[in-house]
């Protein structure tokens, strides 16, 4: 088995050194060219965002991720793009890609620091709220294709109850407990419509976050006002007269017009499709297909994305879905502790929460990374619930306005499908053990979807969800007493049952350090560290090499997911809702056998 795996593996390197190869050869001069491409002369440097910006990159073939496609990525580029002098302008193309609000906010702060320097134009083929944003203060000259729109259309949520459907039409049993009032997790199976204390929760953040952008883009726009960016959809041209963008046009007549402008010889691609690749790619092919990282320096940069769970659960209800694995996330951080070449380091975290097994054994692992180097978080558009258990070890954290972050409480329950089975016939009947103890059958059973839970369950399982509450407000205290804080339990607990809040109101509250994307992170990560402002930052890979991923047993596996996991509801709901996924998952862990869940209410996305 071993000598088959080599085979594929050096049949894979060889491929590749060949596809490599071959790209760098010139190729024949075509018969109807008149001018070959420039390759010399003052350059426009084109980042091509219109695949999105996403905070790491879905892997490819053997479970190697696609390079200068991520948002840590774009945030080098642009800061190489800003002080190369040979390049005299930039040319982004947005076409018509979903941005998230946090992101959208440091990418336009990204871009309006190459624009104090030199042209920034912006093309796009249609703009939603967030890319509206990127564009009003990154770029100099905003276009939009002749037949696009700009989906300036305010901010709103849609939270979906399904109570009636799944109670009085499934004759479903929906137990469902929360630890704090504020939560709200529950209430879309629950109630018919959300509670008093969720409606004032959700509504406060997009109140946070709807000034946020508000403030962004009129500061950048003067004629950007509310009445007008909250009252759209535009065509592109009511959208010019309205001072939204600038010129309507296409891609190839933006270009042109910024090689005008700026003298510009020749075009670069420098992030997104068509990307130059840079030297060493084949070495670094080898290192992902082997498992490690892709390089190494004295800043240590990892990326927790998606949904916390102890296994990718490719056995699950869900199948394979990815996410934080505690399994993986702890074999990383591990690592990086008893490395001496790494000085400090920066997590980049953007989950919804999840399994609150799993949130509390990575906090334990990050809390003794702590004690032996800085450890700075940087967080996306959120690190809510479970993502906020492992922030708050961090000895500084790092928000956008429009991140969200909070929600700390605890959900727990099931859906029962016993009174459903009834109604047609079908009866199950529990034999305990022990059958002269009160309440026997309904204890041995209380995880079986065919019993719904009586009281004195309710009673037991709320108690243990009651702790790991505690466990959680205690882990907040321990986690943010450090640097010089000291914070109690009861300041905690003012911020805790489970309210959200952008980031801002995180940082009055003491949830959040900094306002600051990642750069900022970074930044202060190499001064904790005292380490230069060029210090190298080495992006730690969370994937398993090749030989592990082809292990029926290793966490998210090919045994996992190659099957199952190409026809999971997961893989159909990433193909048409990809923005609910995290959310979806992060409450998976009730389905597959645990009882208590950090996770974040219901799905908030901004675009």
């Amino acid at each position: 088995m071993r000598r088959a795996l080599l085979g594929v593996f050096v049949l894979a390197v060889a491929s590749a050194a060949a596809a490599l190869g071959c790209e760098g050869r010139p190729r024949p001069a075509d018969a109807t060219s008149t001018e070959p491409p420039r390759k010399s002369g003052p350059a426009i440097a084109v980042m091509d965002l219109s695949g999105g910006l996403p905070e790491q990159e879905k892997p490819g073939l053997f479970g190697v991720t696609g390079a200068k496609k991520s948002f840590d990525e774009a945030l080098r580029i642009t800061t190489d793009i800003r002080d190369d002098k040979k390049s005299v302008g930039v040319m982004v193309k947005l076409g018509g890609a979903q941005i998230g609000a946090a992101r959208a906010q440091e990418l336009a702060e990204m871009l309006a620091g190459i624009k104090a320097k030199k042209s920034v134009f912006c093309h796009a083929d249609a703009l939603s709220n967030t890319t509206l944003m990127v564009a009003a203060k990154g770029c100099s000259s905003i276009w939009i294709s002749p037949a696009g729109e700009v989906e300036a259309i305010g901010l709103a949520a849609q939270v979906v109850y399904m109570r009636r459907l799944l109670v009085d039409e499934l004759h479903l049993n929906v137990d469902f407990l929360q630890v704090g009032k504020f939560k709200g997790a529950e209430e879309p199976l629950t109630r018919d419509g959300p509670s008093p204390e969720a409606r004032a929760s959700l509504m406060s953040v997009l109140a946070d976050m709807r000034e946020a952008w508000i403030e962004t883009l009129s500061t950048s726009r003067p004629k950007a006002t509310p009445d007008i960016v909250e009252d759209g959809p535009w065509s592109p041209q009511r959208a010019k007269e309205l001072g939204l963008v600038d010129e309507v046009g296409y891609f190839d007549e933006a270009l042109a017009e910024v090689k005008k402008q700026t003298g510009g010889v020749r075009e670069r691609v420098v992030f997104g499709s068509g990307a130059e690749e840079k030297e060493g790619d084949l070495d670094e092919l080898v290192r992902a297909l082997a498992g490690e990282s892709s390089a190494t320096g004295p800043i240590a940069l990892v990326r927790a994305t998606g949904s916390i769970s102890m296994t990718a659960g490719g056995n699950g209800i869900l199948g394979g879905r990815g996410g934080i694995i505690e399994k993986d996330f702890n074999r990383t951080i591990a690592k990086l502790e008893k490395d001496d070449d790494v000085k400090a380091v920066v997590i980049r975290i953007d989950s919804p929460g999840g399994s609150a097994l799993a949130s509390d054994l990575m906090w334990h692992q990050l809390m003794k990374l702590r004690r032996k180097k800085p450890l700075v978080f940087s967080v996306g558009d959120m690190a809510a619930s479970g993502g906020y258990y492992l922030a708050c070890t961090g000895d500084y954290i790092f928000a956008e306005p429009m991140s969200i972050v909070g929600s700390i409480g605890v959900v727990g329950g099931k859906i029962g499908v016993g009174d459903a089975l009834e109604r047609i016939g079908v009866h199950a009947e529990t034999f305990p053990a022990h059958p002269s103890k009160p309440g026997a059958a309904a204890r041995a059973a209380y995880e079986s979807p065919l019993v719904k839970w009586d009281e004195p369950t309710k009673v037991r399982v709320l108690d243990s969800m009651t702790s790991v509450y505690e466990l959680f407000l205690a882990r907040i205290v321990e986690g943010r007493s450090t640097r010089g804080r000291q914070i109690s339990r009861d300041k905690v607990a003012e911020s805790a049952e489970g309210r959200i809040f952008g980031g801002k109101e995180g940082k009055a509250r003491g949830l959040v350090d900094e306002i600051g994307g990642l750069g900022d992170a970074i930044a202060k990560a190499r001064e904790l560290a005292n380490l230069s402002e060029s210090a190298r930052v080495a992006v730690i890979a969370g994937k398993s090499g090749l030989f592990e991923a082809l292990d029926p047993g290793a966490s998210g596996g090919a045994g996992e997911s190659v099957g199952a996991s190409m026809t999971s509801p997961i893989r159909l709901l990433e193909r048409t809702v990809p923005d609910v996924v995290p959310f979806v998952t992060s409450m998976a862990p009730l389905a597959e056998g645990e009882r208590t869940a950090v996770a974040v209410p219901f799905a908030v996305t901004v675009r």
